[in-house]
């Protein structure tokens, strides 16, 4: 797997340079500065789409979790989106430190159910918020026969192994084979810890799925923080003085998350993110030139609130790590141990860590 990422990182960083090359550096660099200190409200609405994106994941977790401040998940959130970005882990690695920030405050299945949860959520949303836009804008733009086909295919495919997901999820078989093979080797301690643990997950997403009033509010809450994306293609035109309509700024946010979808597995979207909206640019009328500046502003912003991410995620371990104050006893009352009390030292600590 990390060489497969580091083969389609390489291909996406000699793709990128041959479309700047073609392109021609100047004539990006005038894009560019077409955007001014609007680049900077471009950039902000990253942000604000991963805000809302916070509220939708607070709705797939469950108790004590969900009580947590807005700003503490955001804070969790960006941690994970740094990690994604910044790392070559095929977006698993952010979700595993999702799980231990939410760890720091509770253990239990719970954290990690609702971290799969919302992965389910995120890309069911994703999915719907493109099959919407292409109900929208079907018939209004002009690509060719076979790119239509293999895009309905490929996301055809991305949708089968989303529903797939689900089921796992929603039928607590995500640990089956887990429960298999322990059940094959009683003597494996830590294969039976893992049945154990991972049972307790299937639980918790199975308890979930039993009211779905939350798993409809968080792709609703989700839908929305997608659709900041049509605002932020409509500024863009705005800036750039390529016309504001926003039908066309739709078609340009549907088009673009439909590339993105398709190549969720290239690491940092290297190239395809550049090369994906030069396409959609010209499909709705566009200068290649334009594509590429939308998509240099596109990774300028995930780059931006990787490092806040990364900010974040240092101040989160750092607090964690911080050795706790002891209030100092007075002498006038001494401690004292009942015999019918166990002290701290002799309670049971044989349950379940739970741990990513």
């Amino acid at each position: 797997m990390k060489k497969l990422n580091a083969i389609l990182l390489l291909a996406g960083i000699l793709f990128l340079a041959g479309l700047i090359y073609k392109i021609g550096v100047g004539q990006l660099s005038q894009e560019l500065g077409l955007l001014g200190w609007g680049l900077f409200l471009f950039i902000l609405g990253e942000g604000i789409a991963e805000m809302i994106h916070t509220v939708g994941w607070r709705y797939c977790l469950a108790e004590p979790y969900r009580s947590l401040s807005w700003w503490r998940l955001f804070q969790i959130r960006m941690a994970g989106y740094a990690i994604n970005y910044l790392t070559p882990t095929a977006a698993l690695g952010g979700e595993a430190t999702k799980v231990n920030l939410l760890l720091a405050h509770h253990r239990g299945p719970a954290a990690v159910s609702g971290v799969l949860i919302e992965k389910f959520c995120f890309a069911f949303s994703h999915v719907l918020f493109v099959l919407i836009g292409c109900v929208i804008i079907a018939g209004h733009i002009h690509l060719s026969g076979p790119l239509w086909v293999s895009m309905f295919l490929s996301v055809a495919l991305v949708t089968v192994g989303i529903f797939t997901f689900f089921l796992l999820q929603k039928y607590g078989k995500l640990g089956a084979l887990v429960r298999w093979l322990a059940a094959r080797w009683p003597a494996n301690s830590a294969l039976q810890n893992l049945a154990v643990q991972i049972t307790g997950v299937d639980e918790a997403l199975r308890t979930f799925y039993l009211q779905p009033r939350n798993l409809w509010l968080a792709v609703g809450w989700h839908l929305v923080g997608f659709s900041v994306t049509i605002l932020q293609a409509w500024f863009f035109l705005y800036l750039l003085k390529q016309g504001t309509s926003l039908f066309t700024a739709a078609t340009v946010a549907f088009l673009g998350m439909w590339f993105d979808l398709l190549t969720f597995a290239v690491p940092m979207n290297m190239g395809s993110l550049e090369g994906t909206r030069i396409v959609v640019l010209k499909a709705v009328g566009r200068t290649a030139a334009a594509g590429m500046t939308y998509g240099l502003a596109i990774r300028l912003a995930q780059i931006a609130w990787s490092i806040v991410g990364l900010a974040l995620y240092g101040w989160l371990m750092a607090k964690e790590n911080k050795p706790k104050e002891i209030s100092p006893i007075p002498l006038s009352s001494p401690p004292s141990i009942s015999l019918e009390q166990k002290p701290e030292s002799f309670k049971d600590t044989s349950s379940t860590a739970w741990r990513i």
